[in-house]
């Protein structure tokens, strides 16, 4: 049962990249593995728990990703880390991103636990940012919640830079993702000490 419940998963995953979320139906993910729908109805009643399931694949990726940087001695490269396998991870799921509004308006608990899952983001970045704030390679705030809004910077253009792409050149392609994710990279440096400055020169982020 297992083994067929990933494939499917996997199977949804690469029709919705590729057709978006709106002509997949469970009809086309049983054609596409060759199965009947009634034997995919047994493992997902629903197309929305198959896009769940994806989600929380998405989320358990991040959280893994989030973990491990905690282990660096570099923060700041730890901070470039995450937000690296956070563009790759939506590159594989690139549905998500390019559904996203769609699948908020969809999916109530898919969206609850988003909303939850930013303020705990945030949390974790603000922590960061003290850290970092203590070792001398960010500045202090001169602004009331400028690391705030820094953050929800970040996570717009976490959410967004994707459909920018798509608009701009039709396709989404790893280049792009490390071009975006230079982008999100330099988005820190007028925050940074000089200490800091120096220690983003020397990392290598390619």
């Amino acid at each position: 049962m297992g083994n067929t419940k990933e494939i499917i998963l996997k199977t949804a995953l690469d029709l919705f990249n590729t057709q978006g979320m709106a002509k997949v139906t469970l009809r086309a993910i049983a054609n596409k593995m060759g199965i009947s729908q009634g034997n995919l109805n047994y493992h997902f009643k629903k197309r929305e728990d198959i896009v769940e399931a994806l989600y929380f694949q998405i989320v358990e990726n991040i959280n893994q990703a989030v973990t491990n940087s905690m282990q660096s001695q570099n923060h700041l490269e730890a901070l470039f880390g995450v937000s690296k396998t956070i563009m790759f991870t939506f590159y594989k799921y690139q549905f998500f991103l390019l559904d996203f509004v769609l699948i908020m308006r969809e999916h109530k608990t898919i969206k609850q636990h988003y909303i939850m899952l930013i303020k705990q983001r945030e949390a974790e970045f603000l922590n960061m940012t003290k850290i970092l704030i203590d070792y001398n390679i960010l500045r202090q705030p001169i602004f009331l919640n400028e690391y705030n809004n820094l953050f929800k910077r970040f996570q717009i253009l976490s959410d967004f830079w994707m459909s920018s792409v798509v608009v701009e050149r039709g396709k989404i392609t790893k280049a792009s993702v490390d071009e975006y994710s230079e982008i999100i990279y330099q988005s820190i440096f007028p925050y940074l000490t000089l200490k800091g400055q120096e220690q983003f020169k020397s990392l290598s982020l390619a």
